[in-house]
Formats: structure tokens, sequence, C-alpha cells
């Protein structure tokens, strides 16, 4: 409001001012090239770099120099992979699933003993079948729906259900 005369009288006036909307905008990225990346399937570059990771984990725990952080890398890509197909993505894979688990089961113990990380021949086939499962499962979803799934995969493991193997 500001005081202005009329005829030499003061009075105040109101200012009048158009409502603005609150609509959120989009200044750092572009939203329909958003849209489109969440759509399409995750990049083979992608998922390459995902597959090197994991087969350079099982590598190092082939040979016998794994870290708990290799076989913490196998663990993720089983938990992710079991998740998907029990979402109806890949349904297949719950018995190497099983038997991959089992393995990694194993290797956990014998790492608690030891301080050697390593799997046997069927835990090492069972891992490579997962991962080659894994690379299937994660190629035929899109980025979003993959992004979903991991972070579905998070939360049932910090909701700690009774079907999550704790290993400490």
């Amino acid at each position: 409001m500001k005081n202005t005369l009329i005829d030499g009288m003061p009075y105040l006036a109101e200012t009048m001012t158009r409502k603005r909307t609150k609509r959120k905008t989009w200044a750092l990225l572009d939203p329909i090239q958003h849209a489109v990346i969440g759509a399409a399937i995750t990049p083979r570059p992608t998922l390459d770099k995902l597959r090197f990771l994991e087969y350079s984990a099982l590598d190092a725990i082939t040979r016998g120099k794994g870290t708990v952080q290799d076989w913490r890398t196998l663990v993720d890509v089983l938990n992710l992979s079991e998740v998907m197909a029990k979402a109806g993505v890949g349904p297949e894979v719950l018995p190497v699933c099983a038997q991959a688990q089992d393995a990694l089961h194993k290797a956990a113990l014998r790492y608690e003993s030891t301080k050697k990380m390593g799997l046997d021949g069927p835990g090492i086939q069972a891992v490579r079948e997962l991962i080659e499962y894994a690379d299937l499962q994660q190629a035929s979803i899109s980025r979003s729906e993959f992004e979903q799934y991991v972070k579905k995969t998070r939360d049932y493991i910090k909701s700690n259900s009774d079907r999550v193997v704790e290993i400490a």
C-alpha cells in the first residue's frame, strides 16, 4: 500500500498484483529427456560396467584373493535377482539363486574360520549362472523399473524380514 493524493486529500491505495503460479520448474534438466531415459532399456555400456564389477569380484574370490567387499558385490547381485524373479522378471532364476545363496553362505562361514574368501566348484558355477541370469533380467526391463527394484531390494533388506539371512 502507498499514500497518494487525490484532489489534495491523502488516502491509501492498494496496488494490485497478479497471482503467480507455483508451478515446478526444471531448471537443471530437461523433463522430456529425463522421461525418455527412464523409459528406455538400460544402455548396454552401463550394464557392461556392472557386469565387469561382478565378474571381477567372482574372479578375485575364485583366485583366493577375495575380500568382504567382493563377497558383498555378489550378494547384492543375488538379492536383486531374487527380488526381480519373485516380482515376475525371470522367475526361472530362483533355483540358481538358492544354489548361489548356499554357496555364498558357505563362503562367509569359511571366511569367519580361515579369514580366506573362497567358493567351491559348484558354488562358482552357480554364481556364474546367477550373473548371466541377472544380466538378462536387467537388460529386459527399463531403467526406471531397474531403479525401482534396487530400491525395493534395499528396503526389503532394511526391513529385516524373516526370510533375510544375516551373516555377522
